[in-house]
């Protein structure tokens, strides 16, 4: 079973979010809508799909440089354990200052800037990339001798603390507490787009590594959230790669290896003259919009029925994968990735090819179990297998409903703008 806290805090996750919904319920007091809540979760299921193919390489990285250069053999205990917090806090605060002002970094960490809304499911959007651009903040913990469990355990305590942070129903605290505390307040000024909050409150529980190294800002009004480029998708996929392929094309315009480099390495936003010049963050105007789809009641009926049908056999994949054979991860990593892919596709693309797609991928779960279960990968119980096509031969029967009365409905649109 997989003990990382992240993956055993799933249900604490879920339980939070439905609180704060129930909350938004009462007050009508709305920060959440159905493409971005789903598309947030999605970009932390493709982080922790990753995360079960990479992280025995990056533990593993740790490990070693632990054990062949640590300077000290500190014990396991309490005060190691404060100590293994406190520099990870710390080192965490220059690696996320780092993934702020270096543009290519930004590539690893701008997934999680991307919602232009703010809630406890922002917190679950992660990249699948900033992997490999942070391991190398914390390897000094290595050297001073943090055992690679305290390692383990206190990066993941690190994240769940900071996953109460992302809401707009918790004002302000004491002030002691936001003194010395990363805080709801101090994290919603880190998440806004406005110029004078952009590279703000880096911190990861503990605030005070801003104010030592003047990063830190007040929160004065509510920011605006999200990035100053807006992605402008819903695709997870897209959303981990986009930053990259900006650069890609800035870079294949520069004119010297040196600008080239500079482009990555500078803050993100520096151009050559050539290219325009830095690029200044632009105010937001009034006529700021969030980007949204129009999508029929119907639709996010059935995505939302097909995403929590997707968390529980994901869920099951977490908790599981260290007990599959390499081919069924794979098969597990290629239907979770397809599953992402879909839920964007259905919000924001009308193709005749979604169907198959979508036909063939609920077809897939009962398909895939058994060949688990003939072909030795995992020994599927039959109940499991009998559960699998109740749910598939439902799913489908769903969607052809769904997709018919879309078909009607955009026949009868078209029919009304021809008589116009």
């Amino acid at each position: 079973m997989n003990l990382n806290p992240v993956i055993l805090a799933i249900p604490m996750y879920f339980t939070l979010m439905g609180i704060e919904l129930v909350y938004e319920s009462i007050t009508q007091r709305r920060t959440y809508r159905l493409p971005d809540a789903v598309t947030n979760i999605n970009t932390g299921v493709l982080q922790q799909l990753t995360n079960t193919f990479i992280t025995l390489f990056t533990i593993g990285i740790y490990t070693w440089v632990y054990e062949q250069f640590a300077f000290f053999e500190l014990p396991q205990n309490t005060w190691t354990f404060v100590l293994a917090m406190i520099l990870w806090d710390f080192f965490f605060y220059w690696e996320h200052r780092m993934a702020h002002e270096i543009s290519l970094f930004w590539g690893g960490h701008v997934v999680h800037h991307q919602s232009e809304d703010f809630n406890l499911s922002v917190a679950l959007r992660q990249t699948s990339t900033g992997f490999i651009w942070a391991l190398p903040f914390h390897l000094p913990m290595a050297l001073v001798g943090i055992h690679p469990v305290q390692y383990v355990l206190v990066g993941g305590l690190n994240l769940l603390y900071q996953f109460w942070i992302h809401t707009e129903h918790i004002d302000r605290l004491p002030r002691w507490f936001e003194f010395i505390f990363n805080t709801p307040s101090h994290h919603r000024v880190h998440h806004g787009r406005d110029p004078k909050y952009l590279d703000k409150n880096y911190g990861g529980i503990l605030i005070i590594w801003d104010r030592l190294f003047g990063t830190f800002k007040e929160e004065e009004e509510r920011p605006h959230y999200g990035i100053t480029k807006p992605l402008r998708s819903f695709n997870p996929v897209y959303a981990n790669f986009a930053h990259y392929l900006d650069l890609a094309r800035l870079t294949a315009r520069a004119r010297s290896v040196g600008d080239a480099l500079r482009i990555l390495f500078k803050h993100p936003g520096w151009l050559p003259d050539y290219l325009g010049g830095p690029q200044r963050p632009p105010e937001v105007g009034p006529d700021y919009r969030k980007y949204d789809v129009q999508v029929t009641r119907e639709v996010n009926l059935y995505v939302l029925f097909q995403f929590v049908a997707a968390l529980a056999l994901n869920t099951f994949y977490f908790f599981k994968n260290q007990e599959f054979a390499l081919a069924t991860k794979v098969g597990f990593a290629v239907w979770i990735v397809w599953t992402t892919l879909m839920f964007a596709f259905l919000f924001e693309k009308r193709r005749q090819w979604l169907a198959a797609l979508e036909l063939a991928r609920v077809m897939a779960v009962p398909a895939g179990l058994w060949a688990m279960h003939t072909l030795g990968g995992y020994a599927t119980p039959a109940w499991g297998q009998a559960l699998a096509w109740l749910y598939a031969l439902v799913s489908a029967a769903a969607f052809v409903w769904v997709w018919r009365r879309e078909g009607v409905r955009r026949a009868r649109a078209v029919a009304s703008l021809n008589k116009v």
